[in-house]
């Protein structure tokens, strides 16, 4: 999971073995859910601003990269995610800590901050939404009621035809250049930066061992809403958002932050679904203030 930092592990009551790796030498704790295929790579600016003052820990969800899966695709939910986060902090002697989530983290650490808030000092969420992301999420100005059930069948097509999967990975690589292109016209984010960090979340998430466990996470991200729970999260939180992401789309962040009671917003104008890589000095500046100000340690 990191160059300089070892591979620890912890076993599930589901049968799943789940890797972690801890970093940073500080008593306070970050810690990192990722997005859904995303790795330590995409939290690099935040890594590097505070490494030397807090201790930072991430995982890899259930069945994805070094952690296996359950013995039961059923328990792949972003209950179990959550679950498996705060396993994690046991392992790690951790009483409390910043939850921070990017994409598909942001549903996981609200559902654990739904389950035990008294676990949690705080909440950084980035680009993300609070559940059911075939209906809310991919339709940033017009959502089709059909929609959710469409994608499913969509996800389900491509999990049954390998030859499918293999096709979509032979096309992929040949939109990164266009899509760092975007970027740069959007944020003025380094294409070559860019270009990096998609070319290896495409290598990641096209690995035949873990593909299929992918394309269930989808599913399982469409299934799940936090959305009623909100309210009673009366955890302080860091919401940002960026206008040009397509993927979660920002009015879903302008939910969650009017929502939770204790909850401010960042919505940035030349950001997409990257915020941290593109706008580290707006995001990196706040996240300090927060961490500082309004994180309840």
């Amino acid at each position: 999971m990191s160059d300089d930092s070892p591979t620890r592990y912890i076993e599930t009551r589901h049968g799943a073995r789940v890797a972690y790796t801890v970093m940073g030498r500080g008593e306070r704790t970050l810690l990192l859910a990722n997005g859904l295929g995303g790795r330590l790579y995409t939290w690099q600016p935040l890594v590097d601003a505070f490494k030397d003052d807090y201790r930072i820990i991430t995982w890899d969800y259930r069945g994805l990269f070094d952690s296996t899966p359950p013995t039961r695709r059923a328990h792949l939910s972003i209950a179990d995610h959550a679950e498996d986060a705060l396993a994690v902090l046991d392992a790690e002697g951790v009483d409390r800590a910043v939850l921070c989530g990017w994409s598909m983290g942001v549903q996981v650490s609200l559902e654990a901050a739904s389950m035990y808030p008294e676990r949690v000092a705080g909440m950084l969420l980035m680009n993300g939404t609070y559940g059911h992301v075939f209906s809310s999420g991919l339709q940033p100005f017009v959502r089709f009621p059909f929609a959710g059930a469409w994608l499913n069948a969509v996800v389900e097509t491509v999990a049954d035809r390998p030859g499918l999967a293999r096709a979509i990975e032979y096309a992929a690589p040949r939109g990164v250049m266009p899509a760092a292109a975007l970027f740069w016209l959007i944020s003025r984010a380094r294409p070559a930066q860019m270009s990096a960090v998609m070319e290896r979340y495409l290598r990641e998430v096209f690995d035949p061992r873990t593909f299929p466990n992918y394309l269930r996470l989808f599913q399982e991200l469409d299934a799940h809403s936090v959305l009623h729970h909100l309210r009673d999260i009366h955890v302080p939180a860091l919401v940002v958002s960026g206008a040009w992401d397509w993927l979660t789309p920002p009015y879903q962040s302008h939910v969650i932050a009017r929502r939770l009671p204790d909850a401010e917003a960042i919505h940035l104008r030349r950001a997409s679904h990257f915020v941290l890589l593109e706008r580290p000095e707006v995001v990196i500046p706040a996240v300090k203030r927060f961490l500082n100000q309004r994180a309840r340690w």
